[in-house]
């Protein structure tokens, strides 16, 4: 029997049924996973809360000021605001230059370090984005080993999932410690989390199934010989047929413009539930977090979907990562430009703008995994690569959407809008031309070519 055909017989969803996700050390990479990045994006995203209460309202006024456009949305608070935490003079540009200083130690400690000055500050939140920059090529590198490919996006759908998760619990639980304490305890609490992770993860977690103390024999089997004909033995890189890979550039592209409307409502969005829609400290939390539990549960679901629509439905890997791409990035576009033309209906521009999150959930069994069907060796690399330019929104966008929103008006921000939704479009169309679900010839061994 050939050997491509012995092993479709091992991996297929007989010998999947005699390895149960239940307990399973694949699994449980997944949820310590899940977990590491629920703490990533609640350290990533506290500031864009925290700085709401660090500013000084008047500050912001000289440059920056309150559009009047919509009344003020305000609920009864029956405890007394805690005021104690100290006031910074930062002008809008500032901020701007401040909320995107992490993406620029992500591209190449949280403590409170404004009091030593606004560039000391950006210093630190750099340093950190340094410290979280390696994580996700990490992790991707980790799945090249431990993901059977038709569990693949079940299996990464559940360790990503967790950012959304931190960044929905991070959001309001910011908003009340600011409220209730002081904005210095926002970096105390998630920072010792982070630590006590840590320890979780250096006891529990091995970089291969070899390595596993407690993995079942079964399953290390299981694992090793459907990732067999996939993985390259070879030590050196292949630089140049890596870097003229048309199907790795147009994961670049869908990267850098999916990340560009994620990283400026990650970033803004609390700013502009405050300047525009007007809600209270409290409730700026709460609702700055809803679009991105949407978010979570469309990951975790999506996952489930894609891997079924390819193990049970015989869907191809390329038409399962176009058509949860297109849907992830259009989806989005629509109702983020649609958000921007409701007026002051609270209600709907919520929805919208939840909606427009939720729907990008779909992409991380798109775009966002592909790194591992073209080639699973060299995962980590990849990522690497597209998360750097990807990262690049995350850079500018903050800084150009502050400079564009000054006056805070309406139409100000349906020009941020409009220009997320472009850049959106664009990357789903250029994905979708140009995208492969295949190995490439030059990332396995002796150039075998492998149809997933």
């Amino acid at each position: 029997m050939p050997l491509q055909s012995a092993l479709s017989l091992d991996v297929g969803p007989e010998a999947a049924n005699q390895v149960p996700a239940c307990c399973s050390a694949r699994y449980n990479l997944a949820l310590l996973a899940f977990f590491g990045f629920f703490l990533l994006y609640a350290l990533r995203v506290n500031l864009s809360v925290a700085l709401v209460d660090m500013v000084e309202p008047n500050t912001s006024l000289a440059k920056n000021t309150t559009s009047n456009v919509c009344p003020e949305h305000s609920s009864t608070i029956n405890v007394p605001r805690n005021t104690t935490g100290k006031k910074y003079s930062w002008d809008a540009d500032t901020q701007g230059w401040i909320l995107g200083s992490f993406f620029y130690g992500y591209i190449i400690t949280q403590i409170p370090a404004a009091d030593l000055g606004v560039g000391y500050l950006i210093a630190v939140r750099a340093l950190e984005g340094l410290g979280e920059g390696v994580t996700f090529p990490a992790m991707h590198s980790m799945w090249s080993s431990w993901a059977p490919p038709l569990e693949r996006s079940k299996l990464l759908s559940i360790s990503y999932a967790g950012a959304q998760l931190g960044t929905v619990v991070s959001l309001p639980l910011s908003g009340l410690i600011c409220y209730y304490m002081n904005w210095v305890y926002v970096f105390y609490i998630f920072g010792a989390l982070g630590v006590l992770w840590f320890f979780f993860w250096m006891w529990l977690v091995s970089d291969k199934p070899e390595t596993h103390k407690s993995i079942s024999r079964t399953e290390r089997e299981y694992i090793l010989s459907s990732l067999k004909d996939q993985l390259t033995t070879q030590k050196s890189v292949p630089w140049r047929p890596i870097l003229e890979s048309l199907p790795l550039w147009a994961i670049v592209v869908a990267h850098f413009s999916y990340n560009w409307t994620f990283y400026t409502l990650l970033t803004l969005l609390p700013t502009y539930m405050k300047e525009i829609l007007r809600f209270d400290a409290q409730e700026n939390g709460f609702l700055s977090a809803l679009p991105y539990f949407g978010c979570w549960l469309c990951i975790i679901l999506s996952g489930q979907i894609a891997d079924h629509l390819r193990e049970k439905q015989n869907f191809s890997t390329v038409c399962v990562r176009k058509c949860f791409t297109l849907i992830g990035m259009i989806g989005p576009a629509v109702f983020l430009v649609a958000a921007g033309f409701i007026g002051c209906n609270y209600e709907l521009a919520v929805a919208f703008v939840t909606i427009s999150t939720t729907l990008g959930g779909f992409c991380t069994s798109g775009y966002s995994i592909n790194h591992l069907d073209i080639a699973p060796s060299y995962a980590g690399i990849l990522l690497g690569i597209t998360n750097s330019f990807a990262t690049i929104p995350g850079m500018v966008g903050p800084v150009i959407a502050k400079n564009l929103t000054h006056n805070n008006t309406v139409g100000e921000w349906q020009t941020v809008f409009y220009i997320a939704a472009s850049i959106n479009l664009f990357g789903a169309i250029f994905f979708a031309l140009f995208a492969s679900g295949e190995v490439q010839d030059w990332a396995v061994s002796g150039y075998h070519f492998h149809r997933n």
